[in-house]
């Protein structure tokens, strides 16, 4: 397969913070210094993809769900993650309906699409490059599955939505009865700040509790009168027993949307840094050094929740299995905090710092961008000299998030 030379522009305009104005940049993703097609692979799938083809790792292959819940087990991702898209929005869109939904599994590093009698697609992220995109199919005969690395992916996954990067994609649209999409919402944006009543068009959505002003269960019929709006309940039009679970909750939801904005935001950090670092043969002009210190106040504000918007009065209650799956991961404290403890009343978690910190797309970031981004954090938890940007978070809260840093997370700098 011939691969595409891949060249795009930038201009994100979300992360200009506080009137700082981001340089413009382009990036040519497979030639130096990204080399996206060239460089070995970090991701986790990569590791998992020998065994898979070798047949080290022999998945149930019975059924399609069967095959499913034995790849979800390899790759340490719950089944309790699952949502359920009709919209068509990927590659597989000839076979996605209301009544043939895709589902999407996730853990804190790789991402799975499934579509009953398609294809397995992943999402693996890699430390340096980024998003590295898979697709193979069920296996039909006694042969070892084929996984490709794909470059089709590409076209929507390092694109606007994304900032130009490999990166992780949602989409909110209203769905038409025949498939297309009739509207569309938060274009160019991830992540926790986007109002709730902008997400979840073209997804089933459970377990909503008092969440009611939202684009989920629907689809769209246009008319000259406008846009009228049709329920789809969640497993009326197909049975959720052909998914691992019965479920597309809320929790997920919440969950997915924050990753990927984390997930975007580091990933294109990643690659503005090393543009400049080659731009002046390892060294950064004084424009280049003012531009990573904008992006790193931009991530810090991110990996801080600084900008999450409120949840739903009465907050989300969240489903059990997946809120136990969830806590196994847990990096605790010797107090036994940690920063995967929800909170769900007003907001997500109770200790406002990402846990996408130990990920692949923060372990990733250069040197000359996770010392910004520690500088940042350690003002911005500072209690004896507060930080005016971060009064939002009490000085109890600070306290608990710098404890857990310090007990759990290698690479803090000394005395941090």
């Amino acid at each position: 397969m011939v691969r595409p030379l891949l060249f795009v522009g930038l201009a994100w305009a979300a992360c200009v913070v506080m009137g700082a104005e981001p340089l413009s940049l382009s990036y040519e993703l497979d030639q130096p210094p990204h080399q996206y097609w060239q460089r070995p692979l970090q991701d986790r799938f990569s590791k998992v993809r020998a065994a898979l083809e070798g047949g080290q790792i022999a998945p149930d292959r019975s059924s399609e769900k069967a095959y499913l819940l034995d790849v979800l087990k390899a790759l340490r991702i719950s089944p309790h993650t699952q949502m359920l898209v009709f919209s068509t929005t990927s590659l597989q869109l000839s076979l996605i309906t209301p009544s043939n939904p895709r589902a999407i599994y996730f853990n804190e590093d790789i991402y799975l699409g499934y579509v009953p009698g398609g294809k397995v697609e992943i999402v693996s992220l890699d430390p340096d490059l980024g998003g590295i995109f898979y697709i193979f199919d069920f296996p039909r005969t006694a042969a070892a599955p084929r996984v490709e690395r794909s470059t089709r992916c590409m076209n929507c996954h390092s694109a606007a939505d994304t900032q130009f990067v490999p990166g992780v994609l949602i989409k909110s649209v209203v769905p038409g009865p025949s498939g297309g999409s009739l509207e569309s919402f938060r274009q160019e944006q991830t992540g926790h700040g986007i109002p709730l009543n902008e997400r979840f068009g073209g997804w089933y959505l459970t377990g909503q509790g008092s969440l009611t002003n939202h684009w989920g269960n629907l689809i769209g019929r246009s008319s000259p009168q406008g846009l009228t709006r049709i329920p789809v309940e969640p497993g009326k039009q197909f049975a959720f027993a052909r998914y691992p679970v019965a479920k597309s909750d809320l929790l997920a939801h919440l969950l997915l949307e924050h990753q990927a904005g984390f997930v975007n935001r580091a990933i294109e950090a990643t690659y503005r840094t090393r543009n400049h670092l080659a731009t002046g043969a390892g060294k950064l002009s004084a424009a280049h050094a003012t531009d990573l210190d904008r992006v790193a106040r931009s991530l810090t504000r991110y990996i801080l929740f600084a900008d999450e918007v409120a949840l739903p009065a009465g907050g989300v209650a969240g489903d059990a299995d997946l809120k136990a799956d969830f806590a196994k991961d847990r990096r605790a404290t010797s107090t036994g905090t940690s920063l995967r403890d929800f909170d769900l009343r007003t907001r997500i978690f109770k200790h406002r710092c990402s846990y996408m910190i130990y990920g692949a797309a923060f372990q990733g970031l250069p040197s000359e961008m996770k010392a910004r981004v520690f500088q940042r954090m350690s003002q911005a938890l500072n209690t004896t000299q507060p930080d005016a940007e971060y009064a939002y978070l009490p000085a109890v809260e600070k306290t608990a998030v710098r404890q857990i840093l310090k007990e759990t997370l290698q690479g803090l700098p000394p005395g941090w």
